[in-house]
């Protein structure tokens, strides 16, 4: 699988965000090096451009990106 395209500009994976997880580097394979489009950042991202992606949203919170996507 490829890289994601946000790699160099991703807040997680980046260790930006607050609170980073233990399980960071698990997610970082999973989700920045493995199959990103199931990554929630990656979901708003795509919708709704790089400025609707919530900086403390995790790769894993899939159902927030979807109420963003929304509109909740």
């Amino acid at each position: 699988m490829a890289d994601c395209e946000l790699l160099s500009k991703c807040l997680f994976f980046n260790d930006q965000l607050a609170n980073m997880p233990d399980m960071a580097d698990l997610m970082k394979e999973k989700y920045c090096k493995g199959n990103f489009s199931v990554c929630a950042r990656y979901k708003v991202f795509s919708a709704l451009g790089a400025d609707r992606v919530p900086a403390g949203l995790y790769p894993i919170d899939r159902r927030k990106a979807d109420q963003i996507i929304a509109g909740g």
